[in-house]
Protein backbone atom coordinates (compact mmCIF):
# COMPACT_ATOMS: atom_id res chain seq x y z
CA UNK A 1 0.00 0.00 0.00
CA UNK A 2 3.17 2.50 1.01
CA UNK A 3 4.75 1.66 -2.43
CA UNK A 4 4.36 4.28 -5.71
CA UNK A 5 4.94 1.33 -7.85
CA UNK A 6 4.28 -2.52 -8.09
CA UNK A 7 5.92 -4.94 -11.02
CA UNK A 8 4.21 -8.12 -11.16
CA UNK A 9 6.59 -10.73 -12.29
CA UNK A 10 5.88 -14.12 -13.34
CA UNK A 11 7.23 -16.93 -14.91
CA UNK A 12 5.11 -19.10 -18.04
CA UNK A 13 4.10 -22.48 -16.14
CA UNK A 14 1.62 -24.09 -18.02
CA UNK A 15 0.52 -20.90 -20.64
CA UNK A 16 -0.64 -19.05 -17.27
CA UNK A 17 1.53 -16.95 -14.47
CA UNK A 18 2.77 -19.26 -11.70
CA UNK A 19 0.65 -21.03 -9.18
CA UNK A 20 2.07 -18.09 -6.19
CA UNK A 21 1.16 -15.42 -8.31
CA UNK A 22 -2.42 -16.68 -9.02
CA UNK A 23 -2.72 -17.32 -5.63
CA UNK A 24 -1.59 -13.83 -4.79
CA UNK A 25 -3.85 -12.42 -7.43
CA UNK A 26 -6.77 -14.33 -6.27
CA UNK A 27 -6.44 -13.25 -2.21
CA UNK A 28 -6.41 -9.79 -3.68
CA UNK A 29 -10.03 -10.09 -6.07
CA UNK A 30 -12.27 -8.32 -4.05
CA UNK A 31 -10.31 -5.33 -4.42
CA UNK A 32 -11.52 -5.66 -8.60
CA UNK A 33 -15.22 -4.27 -6.48
CA UNK A 34 -13.24 -2.03 -3.99
CA UNK A 35 -10.62 -1.08 -5.71
CA UNK A 36 -7.70 1.17 -4.00
CA UNK A 37 -4.40 2.11 -5.95
CA UNK A 38 -5.27 4.95 -7.37
CA UNK A 39 -2.14 7.21 -7.93
CA UNK A 40 0.47 4.36 -8.08
CA UNK A 41 1.54 2.77 -11.19
CA UNK A 42 2.20 -0.54 -11.90
CA UNK A 43 3.67 -3.03 -15.07
CA UNK A 44 4.63 -6.62 -15.76
CA UNK A 45 6.99 -8.92 -16.17
CA UNK A 46 6.46 -12.77 -18.05
CA UNK A 47 9.42 -15.28 -18.46
CA UNK A 48 9.16 -17.45 -20.73
CA UNK A 49 10.77 -20.41 -23.08
CA UNK A 50 8.32 -20.70 -26.20
CA UNK A 51 4.99 -19.26 -26.33
CA UNK A 52 1.89 -17.64 -24.97
CA UNK A 53 3.50 -15.05 -22.83
CA UNK A 54 2.21 -12.21 -24.02
CA UNK A 55 -1.30 -13.41 -23.11
CA UNK A 56 -0.35 -13.64 -19.51
CA UNK A 57 1.43 -9.97 -19.68
CA UNK A 58 -2.45 -9.16 -21.06
CA UNK A 59 -3.57 -10.66 -18.38
CA UNK A 60 -1.69 -9.16 -15.76
CA UNK A 61 -1.88 -6.11 -16.77
CA UNK A 62 -5.91 -5.79 -16.93
CA UNK A 63 -5.68 -7.07 -13.47
CA UNK A 64 -3.72 -4.20 -12.60
CA UNK A 65 -6.21 -1.78 -13.84
CA UNK A 66 -8.90 -3.70 -12.27
CA UNK A 67 -7.02 -3.02 -8.71
CA UNK A 68 -6.90 0.90 -9.62
CA UNK A 69 -3.28 1.31 -10.82
CA UNK A 70 -2.01 3.26 -13.86
CA UNK A 71 -0.80 0.67 -16.02
CA UNK A 72 2.46 0.43 -17.90
CA UNK A 73 2.23 -2.27 -20.80
CA UNK A 74 4.75 -4.85 -19.47
CA UNK A 75 6.87 -7.16 -21.42
CA UNK A 76 7.14 -10.73 -21.78
CA UNK A 77 11.03 -12.40 -21.58
CA UNK A 78 12.14 -15.61 -23.53
CA UNK A 79 14.53 -16.89 -21.64
CA UNK A 80 16.09 -20.06 -23.26
CA UNK A 81 19.38 -21.48 -21.73
CA UNK A 82 22.05 -21.46 -22.78
CA UNK A 83 21.18 -17.69 -23.16
CA UNK A 84 23.37 -16.31 -25.98
CA UNK A 85 24.81 -12.53 -26.26
CA UNK A 86 22.43 -11.49 -29.02
CA UNK A 87 19.20 -12.67 -26.33
CA UNK A 88 20.81 -10.98 -23.50
CA UNK A 89 21.50 -8.06 -25.18
CA UNK A 90 17.82 -7.89 -26.03
CA UNK A 91 16.38 -8.70 -22.88
CA UNK A 92 18.60 -6.06 -21.58
CA UNK A 93 17.47 -3.69 -24.18
CA UNK A 94 13.65 -4.42 -23.56
CA UNK A 95 13.74 -4.12 -19.56
CA UNK A 96 15.69 -0.95 -19.96
CA UNK A 97 13.09 0.69 -22.07
CA UNK A 98 10.38 -1.19 -19.68
CA UNK A 99 11.71 0.88 -16.82
CA UNK A 100 11.77 3.85 -18.99
CA UNK A 101 8.23 4.10 -19.55
CA UNK A 102 7.77 3.08 -15.64
CA UNK A 103 9.78 5.81 -14.25
CA UNK A 104 8.29 8.52 -16.85
CA UNK A 105 4.55 6.97 -15.27
CA UNK A 106 5.42 7.67 -11.88
CA UNK A 107 6.35 11.39 -12.76
CA UNK A 108 3.34 12.49 -14.33
CA UNK A 109 0.34 13.34 -12.33
CA UNK A 110 -0.93 10.61 -9.62
CA UNK A 111 -4.23 10.95 -11.20
CA UNK A 112 -5.08 11.27 -15.30
CA UNK A 113 -8.07 11.65 -16.66
CA UNK A 114 -10.23 8.82 -17.20
CA UNK A 115 -10.74 7.16 -20.41
CA UNK A 116 -14.10 6.87 -21.52
CA UNK A 117 -14.14 3.25 -20.83
CA UNK A 118 -12.73 3.40 -17.18
CA UNK A 119 -15.76 6.26 -16.56
CA UNK A 120 -18.58 3.72 -17.80
CA UNK A 121 -17.16 0.86 -15.96
CA UNK A 122 -17.04 3.48 -12.68
CA UNK A 123 -19.97 4.95 -13.37
CA UNK A 124 -22.53 1.60 -14.30
CA UNK A 125 -20.19 -0.43 -11.40
CA UNK A 126 -21.18 2.30 -8.63
CA UNK A 127 -24.77 2.53 -9.66
CA UNK A 128 -25.27 -0.71 -9.53
CA UNK A 129 -23.54 -1.17 -6.30
CA UNK A 130 -25.91 1.85 -4.87
CA UNK A 131 -29.49 0.53 -6.24
CA UNK A 132 -28.82 -3.56 -5.94
CA UNK A 133 -26.78 -4.09 -2.33
CA UNK A 134 -27.84 -3.25 1.36
CA UNK A 135 -26.01 -0.75 3.21
CA UNK A 136 -24.99 -4.13 4.90
CA UNK A 137 -22.63 -5.32 1.79
CA UNK A 138 -19.22 -4.21 1.46
CA UNK A 139 -18.85 -2.86 -1.58
CA UNK A 140 -21.91 -0.61 -0.71
CA UNK A 141 -20.15 0.76 2.62
CA UNK A 142 -16.93 1.05 0.10
CA UNK A 143 -18.35 3.57 -2.42
CA UNK A 144 -20.18 4.85 0.28
CA UNK A 145 -17.23 5.73 3.00
CA UNK A 146 -15.47 6.98 0.00
CA UNK A 147 -17.95 9.27 -1.42
CA UNK A 148 -18.32 7.65 -4.60
CA UNK A 149 -21.92 7.56 -5.02
CA UNK A 150 -21.47 11.58 -5.50
CA UNK A 151 -18.57 11.81 -7.45
CA UNK A 152 -17.67 11.55 -10.85
CA UNK A 153 -14.62 9.19 -10.38
CA UNK A 154 -12.78 7.46 -8.04
CA UNK A 155 -10.66 10.18 -7.86
CA UNK A 156 -11.15 14.14 -7.85
CA UNK A 157 -11.05 15.42 -11.16
CA UNK A 158 -12.55 17.50 -13.55
CA UNK A 159 -14.76 16.10 -16.75
CA UNK A 160 -15.15 17.82 -19.92
CA UNK A 161 -19.01 18.43 -21.35
CA UNK A 162 -18.73 15.46 -23.05
CA UNK A 163 -17.61 12.75 -20.65
CA UNK A 164 -20.45 14.25 -18.01
CA UNK A 165 -22.85 13.59 -20.11
CA UNK A 166 -21.59 9.82 -21.03
CA UNK A 167 -21.10 9.79 -17.40
CA UNK A 168 -24.59 10.76 -16.95
CA UNK A 169 -25.59 8.12 -19.27
CA UNK A 170 -23.76 5.52 -17.98
CA UNK A 171 -25.63 5.90 -14.68
CA UNK A 172 -29.30 5.68 -16.25
CA UNK A 173 -28.24 2.74 -17.99
CA UNK A 174 -26.92 1.08 -14.63
CA UNK A 175 -30.18 2.20 -13.06
CA UNK A 176 -32.17 0.67 -16.18
CA UNK A 177 -30.53 -2.70 -15.38
CA UNK A 178 -30.21 -3.24 -11.83
CA UNK A 179 -33.56 -2.85 -8.94
CA UNK A 180 -33.07 -1.11 -6.22
CA UNK A 181 -33.12 -3.92 -3.73
CA UNK A 182 -34.81 -3.56 -0.07
CA UNK A 183 -32.22 -1.71 2.34
CA UNK A 184 -30.20 -0.32 -0.25
CA UNK A 185 -30.78 3.41 -1.39
CA UNK A 186 -31.83 4.88 -4.81
CA UNK A 187 -28.92 7.22 -6.15
CA UNK A 188 -29.44 10.81 -5.58
CA UNK A 189 -31.72 10.09 -2.22
CA UNK A 190 -29.48 10.04 1.41
CA UNK A 191 -28.12 7.17 3.24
Amino acid sequence: MASDGVVFASPNYSFQVSAIMKIFLDRLGFMGHRPRFHGKTSTSIVVQGIYRGGQIVKYLDFVGRALGFNVVKGNCIRTLEPMDDIALDRMERKLAEQTRRFHARLLRPAHPKPSLFGLMIFRMGRTGFKLSLGEDKRDHVYYRDRGWFESDYFYPTRLGPFKKAAGAVFDWVAARVYKPTEGSVALGEKS
